[in-house]
């Protein structure tokens, strides 16, 4: 080898790094994600959210590292919680619940925000609009502020003897006064009366059960939010049984757990399509920028054996229409 080789393979080894410096000097994203409900409540969906961030090439422990916060229904915990993450000098946080988000951009005014999930992120005064946000925050909504129609549709459907329905919401909420409004409004032409009752917390749940047998309702109807469902579809489920009213919910976790129905978004898809937006932001799109997404295809779901035993039999046209019937 000649000396003017040998002098350019020594540069060229001094100048490039080993695989090994390389993936050391890799930047790693800091996510957090901040949530009103528990972790266990959250779990699946979380899950689905990471399988997300890997199917777009992010590795914990590698390129991401990821950090969570949630405030298990204490509200009052949130703003601590956001401050956490805004120490952990996340580069974005994901947020689950419209008090999470607010939590989060109470936090830090400039620090990308990605929603999960939400009714009607307008309506709750968090973008400016859909097609563009606007401030710091985007995401996904979930469709459900425009679906209570259809979904006493269904219900009425499901049991054609209804009359009196029992709406169960939280007027704080404001994608829940908008739902409830969509509901009231519908009621007339399914010769449907709507019988309103409020709850704002877990503790109110069973309170609010013995309310509704008292008024004599002969079906539910869950408009949910953060604040007091989430978590607590298995208890719903369990005292719409007790009570012998067949109940409808949005997710198909209420189905699963116990109601006679359920018509919504499929939230596991929209938690890891919320990975696309933290995936942009970190490329350096600006959420003002990106577009708020709504779903596209909801999935009725039917519980056979809560019909059962609720002595029910469910219209065959409508168990053909159905995505998923629990046996």
């Amino acid at each position: 080898m000649d000396r003017r080789a040998f002098l350019l393979g020594s540069v060229m080894a001094v100048a490039s790094p080993s695989a090994a410096e390389a993936q050391q000097a890799q930047k790693v994203w800091r996510v957090g994600y901040l949530s009103v409900v528990s972790v266990e409540t959250d779990r699946g969906w979380v899950t689905a959210f990471r399988d997300g961030l890997r199917e777009l090439g992010y590795r914990e422990g590698q390129n991401i590292a990821f950090e969570q916060r949630h405030a298990a229904h204490q509200l009052e915990r949130l703003p601590t919680l956001a401050a956490d993450l805004v120490r952990f000098n996340a580069d974005v946080i994901v947020a689950n619940g419209t008090p999470a988000i607010l939590a989060a951009r109470n936090a830090h005014k400039d620090l990308p925000i990605v929603i999960t999930v939400n009714a009607d992120p307008v309506g709750a005064g968090l973008v400016a609009s859909l097609a563009r946000p606007g401030g710091n925050i985007t995401g996904n909504a979930d469709g459900h502020a425009d679906l209570g129609p259809k979904r006493l549709d269904l219900l009425k459907a499901a049991v054609p003897s209804t009359s009196h329905v029992a709406v169960v919401w939280n007027p704080a909420t404001p994608q829940a006064v908008r739902q409830f409004e969509n509901v009231q409004a519908a009621a007339p032409a399914l010769r449907v009366v709507i019988l309103p009752f409020t709850v704002t917390k877990p503790g109110d749940i069973e309170d609010v059960f013995v309310n509704i047998q008292a008024a004599r309702a002969n079906a539910v109807f869950i408009i949910p939010d953060q604040s007091w469902s989430q978590g607590h579809e298995k208890r719903i489920a369990a005292l719409a049984i007790k009570y012998r009213l067949p109940a409808s919910g949005t997710m198909r976790e209420y189905a699963a757990s116990g109601m006679l129905m359920s018509y919504g978004a499929d939230f596991h898809h929209l938690w890891r399509h919320a990975a696309t937006y933290v995936d942009k932001i970190l490329k350096g799109a600006k959420p003002a920028d990106l577009p708020i997404e709504q779903p596209n295809k909801f999935e009725l779901v039917i519980n056979l054996k809560t019909a059962k035993a609720l002595g029910l039999t469910i219209p065959p046209s409508l168990l053909l229409r159905a995505d998923q019937v629990i046996e």
